[in-house]
């Protein structure tokens, strides 16, 4: 970074665009913040690392992109536990070499996504490397007592259902996805939901991650899975249908409810986006995907993994 422009700099300019501190809160200023959660309401603690390379790419990416990027990740983790936002804290690996003005552009894109989330930047960490750009965000969120919903509540019969639709997510949704925290308040409020998670690595592989929690199975139809606008219409049905099995950063909600309520969701879905019925949760372990022609096949992992 240019000589005249140091880390405390950086975390005044940070300082002067954060609102004050909320009621029971103390955010910037101190070594650490300060949170007196919430009465009656339980902490959802979150974090995730983005790095430039493997997250995104400058371009298509902008610095208030990929900025905005590290902290939806981090609502959509909130969103699947049907909790609140309420604080988080932002650490930076800025590359020497972009100066001031793009250190201010990343922090401009997470501060501009906590305002619209209502959610207070309360600290972290600034350094400045020769590497890539490097963003982690630890997010909290609030739930009332014991109600937050877990990926292991899912039981045979229910109903599987997901937001949205899915696949093509890299070309630039990914970067400008909305994280469906309204679309689970309002969720939790027309139904019991009974497991959820956020389609952070792909359909398949995070279905399988409801299955393993909660120790049961699943069969989804083919034909029901909701193909994104974003999959070209040019590739052939088995590889669109791929793309939504297994591209991942859909950050849509993925959850399970009982017939009866899913009956409902159906019959009125409270939501301003799509609402699919995918299929049931079975008894057996493992997932089956039905085809059009009634054909059985194996739902496989096939969704992001890192290399270790």
């Amino acid at each position: 970074m240019a000589a005249s422009f140091h880390e405390f700099d950086l975390i005044h300019w940070i300082h002067k665009q954060c609102p004050a501190s909320q009621a029971g809160l103390v955010g910037i200023g101190d070594d650490t913040a300060i949170l007196q959660p919430p009465a009656n309401r339980e902490l959802l603690l979150a974090t995730d690392m983005l790095m430039e390379g493997t997250h995104f790419t400058f371009p298509p990416a902008t610095p208030e992109l990929a900025g905005r990027k590290a902290l939806a990740v981090n609502l959509s983790d909130v969103a699947a536990m049907a909790g609140v936002p309420h604080s988080c804290l932002v650490s930076l690996a800025l590359p020497r070499s972009r100066g001031p003005e793009f250190a201010r552009a990343v922090m401009q894109g997470i501060i501009d996504l906590a305002a619209e989330f209502q959610m207070q930047i309360i600290g972290g960490d600034t350094n400045s490397w020769d590497g890539p750009l490097v963003i982690n965000v630890a997010i909290i969120g609030t739930a009332p007592q014991s109600r937050s919903v877990k990926r292991s509540g899912a039981t045979p019969g229910d109903w599987i259902f997901v937001t949205g639709e899915l696949g093509g997510s890299l070309a630039a949704h990914h970067l400008t996805f909305t994280p469906r925290v309204n679309e689970a308040a309002t969720l939790t409020k027309t139904v019991t939901i009974k497991s959820m998670i956020d389609i952070s690595d792909g359909l398949a592989s995070d279905l399988l991650h409801i299955l393993d929690e909660s120790n049961v199975g699943a069969l989804i139809n083919a034909t029901q899975i909701p193909i994104s606008e974003r999959v070209p219409v040019s590739e052939s049905a088995a590889a669109r249908l791929q793309h939504a099995l297994s591209d991942g950063e859909d950050f849509e909600l993925l959850f399970t409810v009982s017939p009866e309520e899913g009956k409902r969701l159906l019959t009125d879905n409270p939501l301003d986006i799509r609402l699919t019925h995918l299929g049931e949760i079975t008894t057996e372990q493992g997932a089956l995907l039905r085809h059009a022609d009634g054909s059985l096949t194996p739902v496989e992992s096939t969704g992001w993994k890192h290399q270790l």
